[in-house]
Protein backbone atom coordinates (compact mmCIF):
# COMPACT_ATOMS: atom_id res chain seq x y z
CA UNK A 1 0.00 0.00 0.00
CA UNK A 2 1.80 3.52 -0.94
CA UNK A 3 1.29 6.22 1.29
CA UNK A 4 -0.40 9.14 0.46
CA UNK A 5 2.05 11.41 -0.26
CA UNK A 6 4.00 9.44 -2.42
CA UNK A 7 3.95 9.78 -6.05
CA UNK A 8 2.86 6.24 -7.82
CA UNK A 9 4.16 6.75 -11.17
CA UNK A 10 7.00 8.27 -12.13
CA UNK A 11 6.16 11.79 -13.68
CA UNK A 12 8.07 12.97 -17.03
CA UNK A 13 8.20 16.37 -17.60
CA UNK A 14 7.40 17.95 -20.52
CA UNK A 15 9.29 19.63 -22.98
CA UNK A 16 9.30 22.88 -24.24
CA UNK A 17 7.76 22.41 -27.42
CA UNK A 18 4.91 20.14 -25.70
CA UNK A 19 4.32 22.37 -23.05
CA UNK A 20 3.80 25.14 -25.76
CA UNK A 21 1.29 22.95 -27.95
CA UNK A 22 -0.66 22.64 -24.25
CA UNK A 23 -0.78 25.99 -23.37
CA UNK A 24 -1.99 27.25 -26.76
CA UNK A 25 -4.68 24.59 -27.14
CA UNK A 26 -6.34 26.63 -24.27
CA UNK A 27 -6.08 29.71 -26.46
CA UNK A 28 -8.46 31.53 -29.05
CA UNK A 29 -4.72 32.86 -30.78
CA UNK A 30 -5.29 35.77 -33.27
CA UNK A 31 -3.88 36.76 -36.50
CA UNK A 32 -2.52 40.50 -37.08
CA UNK A 33 -5.53 42.05 -38.67
CA UNK A 34 -8.01 40.05 -35.95
CA UNK A 35 -5.92 41.93 -32.91
CA UNK A 36 -5.70 45.28 -34.74
CA UNK A 37 -9.52 44.94 -35.11
CA UNK A 38 -9.91 43.98 -31.66
CA UNK A 39 -7.93 46.62 -30.25
CA UNK A 40 -9.97 48.89 -31.99
CA UNK A 41 -12.94 47.41 -30.34
CA UNK A 42 -11.69 48.09 -26.61
CA UNK A 43 -8.94 44.71 -26.39
CA UNK A 44 -5.58 45.83 -24.47
CA UNK A 45 -2.50 45.25 -26.68
CA UNK A 46 0.26 44.24 -23.95
CA UNK A 47 4.01 44.42 -25.86
CA UNK A 48 6.26 42.25 -23.61
CA UNK A 49 9.45 42.47 -25.46
CA UNK A 50 12.16 43.69 -24.66
CA UNK A 51 13.59 47.43 -24.65
CA UNK A 52 16.42 46.00 -27.75
CA UNK A 53 13.50 44.58 -30.06
CA UNK A 54 11.39 47.63 -29.52
CA UNK A 55 14.60 49.87 -30.08
CA UNK A 56 15.25 48.08 -33.11
CA UNK A 57 11.52 47.43 -34.71
CA UNK A 58 9.57 50.19 -33.39
CA UNK A 59 6.35 50.06 -31.25
CA UNK A 60 2.76 49.05 -32.12
CA UNK A 61 0.64 52.76 -31.72
CA UNK A 62 -1.37 52.48 -28.25
CA UNK A 63 -0.05 49.07 -27.19
CA UNK A 64 0.48 48.41 -23.18
CA UNK A 65 4.39 47.59 -23.03
CA UNK A 66 5.07 45.53 -20.34
CA UNK A 67 7.79 44.50 -19.22
CA UNK A 68 7.70 40.56 -19.32
CA UNK A 69 9.00 39.89 -15.78
CA UNK A 70 6.07 42.34 -14.66
CA UNK A 71 3.70 40.84 -16.54
CA UNK A 72 1.22 39.39 -13.98
CA UNK A 73 1.85 42.12 -11.51
CA UNK A 74 0.60 44.94 -14.01
CA UNK A 75 -2.34 42.76 -15.17
CA UNK A 76 -3.79 41.65 -12.00
CA UNK A 77 -6.33 43.69 -11.62
CA UNK A 78 -6.31 42.77 -7.96
CA UNK A 79 -3.11 43.51 -7.52
CA UNK A 80 -1.02 46.46 -5.68
CA UNK A 81 0.97 47.23 -8.90
CA UNK A 82 -1.30 46.79 -11.68
CA UNK A 83 -1.52 48.92 -14.53
CA UNK A 84 -4.21 51.61 -15.17
CA UNK A 85 -5.49 49.52 -17.46
CA UNK A 86 -5.96 46.16 -15.95
CA UNK A 87 -9.67 47.10 -15.08
CA UNK A 88 -10.73 43.89 -14.47
CA UNK A 89 -10.69 39.94 -15.17
CA UNK A 90 -13.09 40.25 -18.23
CA UNK A 91 -10.97 42.34 -19.84
CA UNK A 92 -9.87 41.25 -23.82
CA UNK A 93 -5.99 41.24 -23.40
CA UNK A 94 -3.83 40.07 -26.59
CA UNK A 95 -0.15 39.79 -25.71
CA UNK A 96 2.29 40.29 -27.88
CA UNK A 97 5.64 38.79 -28.21
CA UNK A 98 7.88 39.31 -31.24
CA UNK A 99 7.49 36.41 -32.94
CA UNK A 100 4.76 34.13 -30.88
CA UNK A 101 6.21 32.13 -28.69
CA UNK A 102 6.44 33.70 -25.35
CA UNK A 103 3.61 35.35 -25.49
CA UNK A 104 1.76 31.86 -25.53
CA UNK A 105 2.69 31.26 -22.13
CA UNK A 106 2.69 34.66 -21.03
CA UNK A 107 -1.01 34.71 -22.08
CA UNK A 108 -1.43 31.68 -20.73
CA UNK A 109 -0.59 32.94 -17.28
CA UNK A 110 -2.98 35.78 -17.18
CA UNK A 111 -5.91 33.08 -17.67
CA UNK A 112 -4.51 31.28 -14.34
CA UNK A 113 -4.87 34.88 -12.98
CA UNK A 114 -8.54 34.75 -13.83
CA UNK A 115 -8.31 37.01 -17.05
CA UNK A 116 -10.04 34.63 -18.93
CA UNK A 117 -9.92 36.85 -22.41
CA UNK A 118 -6.55 36.83 -22.85
CA UNK A 119 -4.60 35.18 -26.15
CA UNK A 120 -2.19 36.45 -28.11
CA UNK A 121 -0.87 37.00 -31.14
CA UNK A 122 0.30 34.22 -33.56
CA UNK A 123 3.59 35.34 -35.12
CA UNK A 124 4.03 38.67 -33.23
CA UNK A 125 5.14 41.67 -33.38
CA UNK A 126 7.09 40.58 -36.95
CA UNK A 127 3.54 38.74 -38.30
CA UNK A 128 1.56 42.57 -37.19
CA UNK A 129 4.68 44.47 -38.92
CA UNK A 130 4.75 42.19 -41.91
CA UNK A 131 1.00 42.38 -42.74
CA UNK A 132 1.65 46.09 -42.85
CA UNK A 133 0.00 47.14 -39.61
CA UNK A 134 0.75 50.51 -38.06
CA UNK A 135 4.58 50.47 -36.51
CA UNK A 136 5.84 53.78 -34.83
CA UNK A 137 10.03 54.36 -34.09
CA UNK A 138 10.52 54.10 -29.92
CA UNK A 139 11.61 58.10 -30.58
CA UNK A 140 8.49 59.00 -32.21
CA UNK A 141 6.43 57.21 -30.48
CA UNK A 142 7.15 57.31 -26.94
Amino acid sequence: MSEPNQVSERQIPLGIDELLERVREGLDRVGPREAYDAAASGALLVDIRYSALRERDGLIPGALVVERNELEWRLDPHGSHRAAEATGHDLHVVVICNEGYASSLAAASLRQLGLHRATDLDGGFQAWRTAGLPVVSVRDGR
